[in-house]
């Protein structure tokens, strides 16, 4: 690589191979999210900061987060090294505290960035943290580590996406997986896990379908309970009442997972032939700005040497 050159993630060339190998839909798809570099469209499908949080007191809001973290007044308080009489107060609204506390029992409760804004909008404060759009020259660096991992992932499938699951980004190794699924899923915003689960995306290739489906609803799971998002619940009320594809076979029916498995694998059947996968998330350390505190690289690894190959040898 020569020096100052900036790397960029790229799609395979759209040649007559490639063509043979999938449908327009999925080209256009891959086309409209191959670089990060291209911010006007990943602007354009991150989803609106939620509306303000009404009147709700910041005491009412504090009160619900201990309860969603399974916090006792007496854990908070002493995890947060103030008196539990002064704790109560703030939650019954007989306190107003500083920016100062609301923002160390923001701390204690580990409260998402965004809502930690909402917390100091509540008590009469001015938010802390920006929400910078991906296209801000101030995150530039940024974008360039995400273009890094992404391309230096190939030739194995990784994606970015947001705190909804919509993708922002992908890497050139992501076209086996999406196969022929409808158009409609490829229309921007582009949900992750709805593109995977459902009937016409990839779930009716997904070997695994059942283990993987409730390793997903699983984990939305716990995003919903860290993050108290309205729209991760709906997500999930969604995905959850999606019926089994046609030919999916019974849970029990389901390949059972080997002693030497370290995860649960996804495994799909693609045009390069059945591939399996484990999966990895990375995000930024210490971020200080909502978007990218919200940003997460999904990197899938080959479960097993025949994909890793397979894999290998359509990159070439």
């Amino acid at each position: 690589m020569q020096q100052g050159h900036k790397p960029e993630v790229f799609i395979y060339p759209l040649s007559a191979a490639l063509h043979c190998f999938f449908t327009s839909d999925v080209i256009a798809f891959l086309t409209r999210f191959a670089r990060i570099g291209s911010m006007n469209t990943i602007a354009s499908i991150l989803p609106a900061a939620p509306s303000g949080t009404g009147r709700r007191s910041v005491g009412e809001m504090l009160r619900d987060w201990r309860m969603r973290r399974r916090m006792s007044q007496l854990l908070l308080a002493t995890e947060a090294e103030i008196s539990t009489r002064h704790l109560s107060f703030v939650e019954s609204g007989r306190a107003l505290p500083s920016r100062e506390m609301v923002m160390h029992l923001a701390e204690q409760l580990d409260v998402p960035l965004r809502e930690r804004n909402a917390l100091l909008v509540a008590a009469g404060y001015a938010p802390l943290y920006r929400e910078r759009a991906l296209d801000d020259p101030q995150l530039a660096a940024a974008r360039e580590a995400v273009d890094l991992v992404l391309r230096g992932h190939e030739p194995y499938p990784a994606v970015a996406v947001d705190r909804h699951w919509n993708i922002v980004a992908t890497n050139g190794a992501l076209a086996p997986l999406i196969g022929d699924a409808s158009p409609a899923l490829l229309a921007a915003p582009i949900n992750a896990l709805r593109l995977s689960l459902h009937p016409e995306g990839m779930a009716p290739r997904i070997v695994n379908w059942h283990a993987w489906r409730a390793h997903l609803l699983t984990r939305l799971q716990r995003q919903i309970d860290a993050s108290a998002d309205p729209v991760l619940a709906a997500l999930h009320e969604e995905l959850a009442a999606y019926p089994t594809p046609p030919g999916i076979a019974n849970a029990s029916a389901e390949p059972i997972a080997h002693h030497h498995h370290i995860a649960v694998p996804l495994r799909v059947r693609t045009v390069l032939g059945e591939l399996a996968f484990y999966s990895t998330t990375t995000v930024f350390g210490t971020p200080v700005d909502i978007t990218l505190s919200e940003l997460a690289i999904e990197a899938f690894f080959p479960a097993d040497p025949q994909t890793a190959q397979a894999l290998r040898d359509h990159a070439r």
